[in-house]
């Protein structure tokens, strides 16, 4: 299982970190994917941070909800309120961003259930999250899946991210990414 490192501008910020020791710790737990996600509305400041952090990491890059920002990474991660958004429609909203962003770039959607899970297998997305896990201080949760998030990853055919209060010690058979945040500032 490998490690999608989420850096979070929040969580930056309340732990004092700067995006080289955020990055020195993606290195000692070798992380292959990086997410930058910033929930402040300001583009100019994001993109700032997404052009330092490709400056630092040469593994994979993905921007969260940022379409826009896509050319300063690999790819983009959008949850399904971010999809409705650009269309009802979730197969259109992908079939949008997939023309806008090319075929060469990562695009990965978060799913909750198992719906969202089989609407999934006929979209053109690289990875799917699913989660939460657990209960997270990062973002607010509706759905907790717990053991059975395991069990749901299954029914994916493509792989799948486990995301929402994932730490090291978690152990998934039918999961391909741990996608740990602030719990990589406790190891």
């Amino acid at each position: 299982m490998q490690l999608y490192a989420l850096c979070d501008e929040g969580t930056l910020n309340a732990k004092e970190a700067s995006l080289e020791t955020f990055v020195q710790l993606c290195r000692k737990h070798g992380a292959s994917i990086i997410q930058y996600r910033n929930k402040s509305p300001d583009m100019a400041t994001t993109k700032k941070r997404l052009i330092a952090l490709r400056q630092l990491w040469d593994g994979i890059l993905i921007v969260n909800d940022a379409i826009a920002l896509v050319p300063f990474c690999d790819g983009v991660h959008l949850g399904q309120e971010d999809l409705r958004y650009i269309d009802k429609d979730i197969e259109n909203a992908l079939r949008q961003i997939r023309e806008r962003i090319g075929s060469d770039k990562w695009l990965g959607i978060s799913t909750h259930n198992k719906e969202e899970i089989l609407q999934a297998n006929s979209l053109d997305v690289n990875y799917i999250g699913l989660g939460a896990y657990r209960d997270t201080s990062t973002k607010e949760v509706g759905t907790i899946l717990g053991n059975s998030l395991d069990t749901l990853a299954q029914l994916s055919t493509h792989d799948v991210a486990a995301i929402g209060g994932v730490r090291f010690d978690d152990v998934f058979e039918h999961v391909a990414y741990r996608v740990i945040g602030s719990a990589l500032y406790e190891n």
